[in-house]
């Protein structure tokens, strides 16, 4: 396919298609339904994440927002944002949630690597496969310190931290608190994150 107009809407159909980086990063005319990510030049099209990541996803950014908001030592947490997507290198992925720490000002979304990366896993193989191995490489070439994996069929979160070119992998127990250098004062009860997907879950069931 030729050059991709700025204007060119971008939609499931062109699933498939090859597009330059620069032409991903240029368009502004997406169907909003789907999450797009360029992976070796080919432009993927997926779902969004369903209810059971969704949830859990908006309670973690709402922790965060009311560590940022209420902690005293908050204002190390600069910025979070839920489905945003990242350059690494040619690619372009989407990620369910990053978050900017640290840094001496609000961060420039796109030029700024994010701190943390967060990714909720979905019950297909392929997609766990590419959270626990793909994207542990990516998002260290991308140069974040940390990256959660917030498994739900697991009952676990793991994560990686990035230091110096080596990674040390630690697992967090669905009972565990988990804290980090990087937020000073928070302290992320993993249970509860896995409690919103259930409750979500079930209702679902239940309709």
């Amino acid at each position: 396919m030729g050059a991709i107009e700025k204007n060119l809407h971008i939609g499931p159909e062109l699933a498939g298609t090859y597009m330059e980086p620069e032409e991903f990063d240029r368009a502004e005319n997406w169907d909003e339904g789907y999450r797009y990510e360029l992976i070796n030049g080919v432009l993927i099209v997926a779902p969004p994440p369903g209810e059971g990541a969704r949830g859990p996803n908006d309670l973690l950014g709402y922790l965060l927002r009311a560590y940022q908001e209420q902690h005293p030592q908050g204002s190390a947490l600069n910025y979070t944002l839920s489905e945003h997507t990242v350059a690494i290198g040619e690619h372009r992925r989407r990620v369910d949630r990053v978050i900017w720490a640290g840094l001496a000002q609000i961060p420039n979304l796109r030029r700024d690597p994010p701190t943390i990366t967060i990714e909720f896993v979905s019950s297909r193989r392929r997609d766990r496969h590419r959270d626990y191995n793909v994207k542990q490489q990516e998002y260290g070439e991308l140069g974040v310190a940390e990256y959660w994996i917030i498994d739900r069929f697991r009952r676990t979160m793991t994560v990686v931290r990035y230091s110096h070119g080596t990674s040390t992998t630690i697992l967090v127990a669905e009972n565990d608190m988990y804290t980090t250098a990087l937020l000073p004062g928070f302290e992320l009860a993993v249970q509860r994150l896995f409690a919103e997907a259930d409750r979500l879950e079930e209702a679902q069931r239940d309709a």
